[in-house]
Order: C-alpha cells, then sequence, then structure tokens
C-alpha cells in the first residue's frame, strides 16, 4: 500500500507518439493583411532556404542557427502562417522547434505555437491539452478574461504551448458593418439575405452553385464588374438593382460604417466562448498540469476578482478524457476481479483458497508501480554518463499492464496452492512440509517462466525502437509485476498457506472432535 501511495507517479492520457517533424503557426495580431504576412514569409523563407538539405553536422558544431532541414512547407493567410518542417536527423527535432519560436518571435506583437507531429492525435497537442472553455453574455468580459488566463499560463508554466481559439485575444480587428435601413429596404422589397448576397457580389464575390464537369466539381461565383477591386471609400456609391427595377447606391439602403470587434465568434454549447489550449511543458504530467491550472491560473484569477460572475471558466479536453477513460479502467479492474475470483472458486472447489491465491495481485500491481519508479529515477541519471535521458509517462496504455498483470502473477500461486493442497489431502502430509514440497516441485517451473518473460520483456523495455516506445510503459510494468510476483510466491505465499492450511486443519479437527462431546 506504500509503494502504491507513494511511488505511484502523476497520470497522463495517452502518449504523444511523436513523429520527428514539427508544426509551426505564427498567429497575428488584429490589423494584419496578407500582404503584410506574404512580406514576414518571404522574411523567413529566405532565413530557412540555406538550410534545406544542409550538412547536419554544421548545427552540431555551432556553425548554423538553424538545424539542417529535410523539407518545409509553409502556408500564409491574413491571421499568420504556419510551417510544416522536418529535420535531417530526427535527434535535431527540439533545437528545430526553438529555432523556429526564435524567428517568429523577432517580430513584435506575434504569438507562437509550435508542436511536434503525433501519430496519434492531431497535431496541436492532443494527448495533452487542458482546455478552458471561458464563456459568457458578454464579448468583451470573455475577451478580457481570456487574455488575463493567457499571461498567467505563462508565468506559471516554463514555456507552455498556448493556443486560442479565436487566435485574436482582443477585440481590435477592423471590419466594415453594413447596417441596412431596414425601413426603405422593405419599401423597395429587399429583404436582409438579399442585401447582404448583394454586397458579397459587389465585393469578394458571391457563391451561386457548382456544377461537375466530368469528374471535377467547379463552383459558380458572381461577381460585379468591378470584380473584387472595390474599395472601401466606393462602397457607399455600388450600384444595387433592387427587386422594384430600379439601381439605387448602397449608401441609400445601408449605412457604411468602421469599426473595430473580432472576426469571428465561437461558441460552445449555445454560448459565446474563448477556448484557451493550455499544453503544460513535457516534464510535467496531464494530472499535476490539471491541478496547477485549477489552483494557479483559475483560482488566482478568481481571487483578484478578474474573473466577473458572469463569466463561467469549464476545463476540458485530455483532461476530461483521462478522468473518462480512469473510470472505465477501474470498473474493467473491479469486473476483472470478480471473474478472476470465482473461476478459482470453481477450480478449487473452495471460496477461501482463491482469496489466498488472489493475495499476489496488489503484491504484483505494486511491484509494477516500482518498476516505473525505478526506470525513471535510474533514467533521470543517465547524463551522468553520457547518455539521453529516460523517461516512462504513466499513462493509459501503461495502466494496461495491470490488467495483463492480473491474469498472469496469479499463475505459479495457483501451481503451489494446488500442489500443497493435494499434498494435505492425499498424501496426509503436515501443512508445513506440504507446502515446502509444493515450493520445492514448483520452483523449477516458477524461475523458467519468469526468466523467459523477462528476457522476452527486456527489448522492449530497455531498447525500444521507433512505434514500440508507445508500449514501453506496459512492458515496464508487466515485467516488474512478474518479478514481484515471483518473489512473493516464493517468500511470503508460502508462510500464508502454512497459516491457512494448519487453520483449516484445526477448524476440521474441532468439527469432527465436536459430535462425539455431544
Amino acid at each position: 500500500l506504500g509503494i502504491m501511495l507513494g511511488l505511484t507517479p502523476p497520470a497522463e492520457y495517452l502518449p504523444e507518439g511523436e513523429e520527428p517533424k514539427t508544426f509551426a503557426r505564427m498567429i497575428a495580431p488584429p490589423g494584419y493583411n496578407l500582404d503584410a504576412m506574404k512580406q514576414i514569409g518571404e522574411r523567413i523563407q529566405a532565413d530557412l532556404l540555406p538550410h534545406v538539405d544542409a550538412d547536419p553536422d554544421a548545427f552540431a558544431r555551432g556553425d548554423a542557427d538553424v538545424p539542417a532541414l529535410r523539407y518545409f512547407n509553409m502556408g500564409i493567410d491574413p491571421q499568420g502562417l504556419r510551417i510544416i518542417a522536418e529535420p535531417v536527423r530526427p535527434s535535431q527535432i527540439d533545437d528545430l522547434m526553438a529555432a523556429l519560436r526564435r524567428e517568429y518571435e523577432a517580430y513584435p506583437g506575434m504569438r507562437t505555437f509550435i508542436s511536434r507531429g503525433s501519430i496519434i492525435t492531431s497535431n496541436e497537442g492532443g494527448t495533452r491539452s487542458v482546455n478552458l472553455d471561458i464563456s459568457g453574455p458578454s464579448l468583451a468580459e470573455i475577451f478580457d478574461v481570456a487574455l488575463a488566463a493567457y499571461r498567467r499560463s505563462a508565468e506559471v508554466f516554463d514555456q507552455p504551448r498556448i493556443q486560442a481559439n479565436p487566435s485574436t485575444l482582443s477585440l481590435a480587428q477592423p471590419l466594415i458593418e453594413i447596417r441596412p435601413d431596414w425601413e426603405r429596404s422593405s419599401e423597395l422589397g429587399m429583404s436582409a439575405s438579399d442585401l447582404g448576397y448583394t454586397v458579397a457580389a459587389l465585393t469578394d464575390g458571391a457563391f451561386v452553385d457548382e456544377f461537375f464537369l466530368s469528374d471535377d466539381k467547379i463552383d459558380i461565383y458572381l461577381y460585379s464588374s468591378a470584380g473584387t477591386n472595390a474599395q472601401l471609400g466606393s462602397l457607399e456609391g455600388l450600384p444595387v438593382y433592387t427587386a422594384l427595377g430600379t439601381v439605387l447606391p448602397l449608401g441609400a439602403l445601408a449605412s457604411v460604417v468602421e469599426t473595430v470587434d473580432t472576426s469571428l465568434i465561437r461558441r460552445v454549447n449555445g454560448d459565446r466562448a474563448v477556448t484557451l489550449n493550455v499544453i503544460p511543458p513535457e516534464e510535467i504530467a496531464l494530472e499535476t498540469g490539471v491541478a496547477i491550472v485549477r489552483r494557479d491560473i483559475v483560482g488566482y484569477l478568481r481571487e483578484l476578482g478578474q474573473i466577473p460572475a458572469s463569466v463561467t471558466i469549464d476545463i476540458s479536453g485530455a483532461s476530461d478524457q483521462l478522468q473518462a477513460t480512469r473510470e472505465s479502467l477501474q470498473a474493467n479492474f473491479l469486473v476483472a476481479l470478480v471473474i478472476i475470483y470465482l473461476v478459482l472458486a470453481a477450480i478449487f472447489t473452495h471460496w477461501g483458497y482463491p482469496l489466498l491465491i488472489m493475495v499476489t495481485i496488489p503484491l504484483g500491481l505494486a511491484g509494477g508501480i516500482f518498476g516505473l519508479w525505478l526506470f525513471n529515477s535510474l533514467g533521470s541519471l543517465l547524463p551522468l554518463v553520457g547518455l539521453n535521458t529516460a523517461h516512462q509517462a504513466f499513462d493509459m496504455i501503461s495502466m494496461l499492464g495491470f490488467l495483463i498483470l492480473m491474469g498472469t502473477v496469479v499463475n505459479n500461486p495457483i501451481l503451489i496452492v494446488h500442489r500443497a493442497m493435494e499434498n494435505v489431502r492425499h498424501a496426509r502430509m503436515e501443512a508445513v512440509a506440504a507446502v515446502r514440497e509444493a515450493v520445492e516441485a514448483r520452483l523449477r517451473p516458477i524461475a523458467m517462466s519468469t526468466i523467459t518473460t523477462i528476457a522476452g520483456l527486456s527489448p522492449l523495455v530497455l531498447l525500444p525502437g521507433a512505434g514500440t516506445e508507445l508500449y514501453r510503459g506496459v512492458g515496464i510494468i508487466v515485467m516488474f509485476g512478474i518479478i514481484g510476483a515471483a518473489l512473493v510466491t516464493l517468500t511470503m505465499l508460502p508462510c500464508l498457506a502454512v497459516f491457512v492450511l494448519q487453520f483449516a486443519e484445526r477448524v476440521g479437527r474441532d468439527k469432527r472432535v465436536t459430535p462425539s462431546r455431544l
């Protein structure tokens, strides 16, 4: 119990299954347009192109500030740009991410979100993301709270990855609002949708329909004779053909107002919301990260009064999935315990001996926890001998090792208890002699099965390859759990078996003596 309580590490959800590539997003502040982002993208491209197919040893020697790149792709939009890149040497992926972060942060006002590729989830840190859903009736209050939470997250964690949706955490996006004159529009037989469709056709183009040309689907858009070259100053003078057949300037049907606001409104359960995806550093487990977010971010802001009563903050994302998966595993664990007990009771035709065997289950689980702690403790010392640090998270795949252990750690105890029972019942041996003979007879098979299991799991635990690192945690827990169960089977279990057999013998003797006294 002490091992389970004291050495169990904080839980993760799933392993990342990381690929040696990075997804780096630069998020522009409000007011940037496509031309401005193109200029920034061209400068970044000029900085990165010399490193494509370069000598990877140059970065190791300190002759280059960016690792050699196998390739990089860049996408640009008015809200920012995104780079997908892969280093020539997979071991330099972290250095590449740091170099891209420095490149992005050289532009004032820009925010960055950089993550590694994952074969399990989307490339946004999905298995380690703590989502803060900030909702309320007022967009201004929501954005103020989101910005405060963003800044607080950067203070609490050491270089966390934080992504916001919407990406701009301010109501400062320059916008043009077309406010219809409803009375005038109704007189001319134009609805709000008619007016909006007309304005779209006169500016950026309006979608009409689609048709298929052979196997190609082609969209049809409606444009004015000026195309997409409409200027803001000429919007009020754009000619609008009304339902009554008259042509009027847009200014006669609506007012054109310049304002600042958000270009995107996100909704969660129907409420206006801003979602922050906070991804803690790799050295902080997801369970610990959730506790820090609750205490040092949400709790801290509430204590300072920076969260109005009308604003609610819900924590979701991988933390919710972690809790749901853990509850499911716990339910499966209890069901497995019941099934194992019933099967053993049917085999031994006794309700007590199965309990003796099942004592080894929690001890085997404790062995798995101890093995995980030992692996991480020794792995943290590897840099002292010039090797990379080895660390295994306590994720949901690792927890499956407990279910595997439940069916394996009972095998050797079954052999010993069954042999001891046979010695007592049929050979009429004393309890101590019966258990000693059972252990001596089963010692060789127990040693053979334990050694072969350790030999089979050692490559997975000590020498994981590409992809197999996902299952290293299962291997550690199963291997050390079986080692612990074998030690318990050969030391503590014989003592318990002697006690139980002697107790059963005394109870049976009392039952035989009692009728004669009557």
